[in-house]
């Protein structure tokens, strides 16, 4: 199938290995889950790499693809992110953040899964409800929603600093005991 000037191939398309798993789960499911009071694991919250100016882009928004320097963030993120367990990928079904997390996903032989609730528009306290259910997890998303997720940290009582810093292809590690964020941390984006 040919592409328009500007337009970048959907994910599964280039072999990105993607799965969809859709919705995230409802929840008053998770609280009420058993294992969600005692798990204990690390979220990492990544923003999607530089992926240039939203109004240069001629196609529409969810197939615009990292930049040479994001494709150079995400190849340094798989590599920073060396030393951390992970049982999942997790990410927004938009192109410019499955690619984010392809060498990622090369590196340890995992897939993608795409999950809507992480994408522009999601709702946090859902997308942060889905993170904390699911094991040790990298999530990929979007600037809405990853300060969407901060603040809803924030009003629990999670130290996130005055001014959360959410740059492009940066890493927010979050703590999980008992089924709740006990700390976080910020990772600068790759040099």
């Amino acid at each position: 199938m040919a592409r328009a000037l500007g337009q970048a191939p959907a994910p599964e398309a280039v072999g990105l290995g993607v799965t969809g798993s859709g919705q995230a789960p409802r929840a008053p499911e998770i609280a009420h889950h058993p294992e969600s009071r005692t798990r204990v694991g690390r979220v990492l919250l990544i923003r999607h790499g530089e992926a240039g100016e939203r109004k240069l882009w001629t196609g529409p928004d969810r197939e615009r693809p990292l930049t040479e320097p994001g494709r150079a963030q995400a190849v340094q993120l798989a590599a920073l992110l060396d030393g951390h367990p992970i049982d999942r990928l997790l990410s927004s079904g938009y192109v410019r953040c499955v690619e984010t997390l392809a060498p990622l996903a090369a590196r340890r032989g995992l897939a993608t899964e795409t999950v809507r609730w992480l994408e522009e528009g999601a709702n946090p306290a859902e997308a942060l409800a889905a993170l904390l259910a699911g094991g040790s997890v990298v999530a990929c998303s979007h600037g809405d929603v990853v300060s969407g997720v901060l603040f809803e940290l924030a009003d629990r009582g999670v130290a996130i600093g005055s001014t959360p810093r959410m740059q492009k292809g940066s890493t927010w590690v979050l703590e999980v005991r008992e089924g709740q964020v006990a700390s976080a941390r910020y990772l600068p984006p790759p040099a």
